[in-house]
């Protein structure tokens, strides 16, 4: 067995620059960021959409409230519109129901109008 000697130098050793190695690697550093910023963009866009789809969900409860609203006031409007309500509340400012003869039907206008007209008398207004 051939031993080395402790004080032995070691020649510097020198390496050629491969050209191809090098190219390689870049391509590889090149594809790898590629694939890194599709994952990103990918995250990115779920993460998006995810989001979307819970400020759907809130619009689409928001709206059924608006429309359990509208249906509440549209009810409540029909309510105080109603002849029921009406006539109690016309009696108590002081107007009276219309009686036949202060009704006149008048003549129809010149466009046909399906409905004649209602002409109320002078004498129908209510007295001061």
């Amino acid at each position: 067995m051939n031993r080395v000697p402790l004080v032995h130098v070691n020649p510097k050793v020198r390496r050629e620059h491969d050209i191809s190695a090098l190219s390689r690697l870049i391509l590889l550093l090149f594809c790898g960021l590629a694939l890194t910023s599709g994952f990103l963009l990918a995250a990115k866009q779920h993460f998006a959409a995810v989001q979307y789809g819970y400020k759907s969900e809130e619009l689409r409860q928001e709206n059924q409230q608006l429309l359990e609203e509208r249906q509440r006031l549209q009810l409540m409007k029909e309510e105080a519109t109603s002849p029921v309500r009406l006539e109690p509340a016309a009696r108590g400012i002081g107007l009276q129901p219309v009686e036949p003869g202060q009704v006149a039907v008048g003549k129809t206008s010149k466009r046909s109008d399906p409905h004649p007209a209602v002409v109320i008398s002078p004498a129908a207004s209510v007295p001061r």
